[in-house]
């Protein structure tokens, strides 16, 4: 199944996913306004067109290696990059908001080329196996105490990996312009996410742990792949669970508020905020 038809079939069922679930616990008015209410949105963030260009390339980059067993040149890697970026910014009729490190779109264009280039010189699959690429996988979602659900949880996991003890690691690719601390990895629920994905299809056993690893591309003025590992367990994978459960009660019981956080110069329902 491609990511296009796994997208449009979990279109097609109750389902929630870890960037609802992110959405809502960060401020669950915006979740309304994009999920419940279906507004356009009033702003864009650079951060969002960048994010998806450079994981456009580095899916590049890791297809070709597993389907034909060698890497597409860099400046196949940039140009797809280029190419993804410019036609997301070109189709927007909204205001885009950009950052200090990327002030418009041809910084923008200079940056990530760079941070590909930091990718592609420091990437290391030595005694690795490419198993999947942009996966899309969906499970249904228990209770903690182990009840069926009327809902699927699902995800596109960017990368999965074999080691050479044949353990299987699951990778995120991101883009930030701060180190990620050890804390910030162990308790990240996309991970966790992840997890309960790949144990539901048996791509480990339900009670093992599973090894994941974020790799980011670090916005500085020489960038560079910084790579941090945290493992998530049975016990996480429940507690998870209990989360995404009490999400699904508050969304039912349509308990919507504004959460004010560093998030909010970046959201794109300001204005439906203020006028809330």
């Amino acid at each position: 199944m491609s990511k296009k038809q796994a997208l449009q079939a979990f279109n097609q069922e109750l389902h929630i996913s870890h960037s609802q679930i992110f959405t809502y616990l960060n401020c669950s008015l915006k979740w309304a306004f994009q999920h419940y209410m279906g507004l356009p949105i009033e702003r864009l963030s650079i951060a969002l067109p960048f994010g998806s260009a450079i994981h456009a390339a580095i899916e590049l980059y890791y297809r070709s290696l597993k389907n034909r067993g060698q890497a597409e040149p860099l400046k196949a890697i940039c140009d797809r990059f280029e190419t993804c970026l410019e036609l997301d910014l070109d189709n927007t009729t909204v205001p885009i908001i950009y950052k200090k490190n990327t002030p418009d779109k041809e910084s923008a264009i200079e940056m990530g080329k760079a941070m590909l280039k930091a990718f592609y010189d420091s990437v290391n699959l030595d005694g690795i196996e490419i198993v999947d690429v942009e996966l899309p996988l969906s499970a249904t979602l228990f209770t903690d105490d182990g009840k069926a659900t009327d809902f699927k949880l699902v995800g596109i996991l960017d990368l999965v990996l074999r080691d050479e003890n044949g353990e299987i690691i699951v990778v995120d690719n991101k883009t930030a312009a701060r180190p990620m601390a050890q804390s910030t990895a162990d308790d990240d629920n996309q991970m966790t996410t992840y997890s309960y994905l790949l144990a539901a299809n048996k791509y480990v056993f339900p009670t093992a742990p599973v090894n994941c690893r974020f790799d980011i591309l670090r916005k500085l003025k020489t960038p560079k792949l910084e790579q941090v590992s945290t493992i998530r367990t049975a016990e996480q994978r429940r507690r998870f669970a209990k989360i995404a459960n009490a999400v699904l009660a508050g969304i039912d019981a349509g308990i919507f508020m504004p959460q004010p956080s560093w998030m909010c110069g970046d959201c794109a329902y300001s204005d439906a905020c203020k006028a809330w």
